[in-house]
């Protein structure tokens, strides 16, 4: 037997079984009814007159209930057909009653209001997903179980160079793709076009569309963040160059100049020697000042790897305050902390911004805190001087800027690339709760 014949048999004994109930239901009356009638002793065509009706009257009434019965059924077959197929334009006329059929049709209709609402809003969804997508400069595509691309945006059309009607349904081979769909991500990938190499990063997730697993895979362009990067870097190295470079040459052209109209003045006389003697010590002075500058710069960009091992936290703070022995410093905070680190280059870390906090505090006989905290996977590290504050924050970590005389302009730069080599980071900002400037390190915990 078929599954169709399977289906039209049962509901055939569907059909069976209700009006078997509904004949059931007007048996008690109908059989009380008969009795009566047969044992009063009533003539015979009285009997089977009456008996007729009866029996009539009870096919009679199972009928109408039968057909009253299959119509509301019907009604609300249609109103759930009509809501699984998308239309919201039907709704079930009640009386407002509290019977259970007006019952029926008021949660009928608040589910149809429900569907409505619920696909007005994700298709409003969708269209603002799809134009963010068509609009964002980052590829992004979605692959099926079987590699094959399923959604890409413009940016993607862009990085495979064509319309997406010509790319949907090709494999990742054939995208020239396999490589961001294999391996760890992130990571980094090389696409040759016509005119140059260039690198993508490509990140990946598992997202699901109509029940199918999609792999996402977002690629953006390092080639354009790389350049922005290295232009500011190079603006920020002109002007720090171009600085320190005029403050030497200016007093070297004005020295050479006094000793060239001394050596012409006075030719032949001995008076002119210290004069000339001191205008060439000042040109040493400032050809050792660049040298020390070249110098120091080097060093900032030879910083090396970090060489981890574990690093109480809590020791490693108070044996580096107890190095500062122009005033003594406050140290507080959660023992029992570690950090996995390189100890010396937190230790030159540190130093530094204590060594700051004390030369701010000196100049208005203020004082230094250092004070530590968990912060979740992470322990902030806290360096509050009661100084006179900073007002020019955008340049504390442009290198060789200092307004303290005599100052390399290194050691918060440094400090800041031993934050970040370790996956940490590092602030300044004016204290809220105090004059003063407050330096936040923060490290992971246990990072490997």
């Amino acid at each position: 037997m078929t599954r169709k014949d399977r289906s039209a048999r049962r509901g055939s004994d569907a059909r069976l079984l209700s009006v078997a109930v509904l004949l059931a239901a007007g048996l008690p009356g109908s059989a009380v009814a008969l009795a009566l009638l047969w044992t009063q002793g009533h003539p015979a065509i009285l009997q089977w007159g009456l008996t007729a009706v009866v029996v009539g009257a009870w096919l009679g009434a199972a009928l109408v209930l039968r057909t009253s019965l299959n119509r509301t059924l019907r009604t609300m077959a249609s109103l759930l057909g009509a809501l699984r197929a998308g239309d919201y334009s039907i709704r079930a006329r009640h009386a407002g009653g509290d019977d259970p059929l007006s019952l029926v049709y008021v949660e009928i209709n608040g589910l149809e209001r429900q569907l409505r609402e619920q696909r007005l809003g994700a298709v409003e969804a969708s269209d603002v997903l799809h134009r963010v997508l068509a609009e964002i400069d980052t590829a992004v595509m979605a692959f099926d179980e079987r590699s094959a691309l399923r959604v890409i945006n413009r940016a993607g059309e862009r990085l495979l160079g064509g319309a997406a009607a010509d790319l949907v349904g090709k494999s990742a081979d054939e995208l020239h793709l396999g490589e961001a769909l294999a391996g760890d991500a992130p990571h980094t990938v090389v696409r040759e076009d016509a005119s140059a190499r260039r690198h993508w990063q490509v990140r990946r997730n598992v997202i699901r569309q109509g029940g199918e697993r999609l792999t996402l895979v977002v690629m953006t362009d390092l080639e354009r963040t790389l350049r922005e990067e290295e232009r500011a870097a190079w603006r920020r190295l002109v002007r720090v160059l171009g600085h320190e470079i005029n403050n030497s040459l200016a007093p070297i052209k004005s020295i050479a100049e006094s000793v060239r109209a001394l050596l012409r003045e006075h030719a032949g006389r001995g008076d002119w020697t210290a004069d000339a003697d001191s205008g060439l010590a000042v040109v040493a002075s400032r050809a050792e000042s660049l040298r020390r500058f070249l110098a120091a710069y080097a060093r900032l960009a030879r910083l090396p790897p970090p060489t981890r091992a574990l690093v109480d936290v809590g020791a490693w703070v108070r044996q580096v305050a107890e190095l500062e022995t122009r005033m003594s410093v406050s140290v507080q905070g959660v023992e029992g902390v570690e950090v996995r680190a390189d100890r010396d280059q937190l230790d030159q870390a540190l130093i530094n911004l204590i060594a700051n906090a004390v030369d701010a505090s000196l100049e208005t006989d203020g004082g230094v805190e250092v004070h530590w905290r968990l912060e979740g996977d992470r322990v902030a590290v806290m360096v509050d001087d009661e100084g006179a504050g900073i007002a020019e924050s955008d340049s504390l970590f442009v290198p060789f800027y200092t307004t303290k005389p005599g100052g390399s302009g290194i050691g918060l730069v440094l400090s800041q690339h031993i934050a970040e080599n370790h996956g940490g980071s590092l602030t300044l900002r004016n204290r809220t709760d105090h004059q003063g400037v407050r330096a936040r390190l923060t490290l992971p915990v246990w990072d490997i």
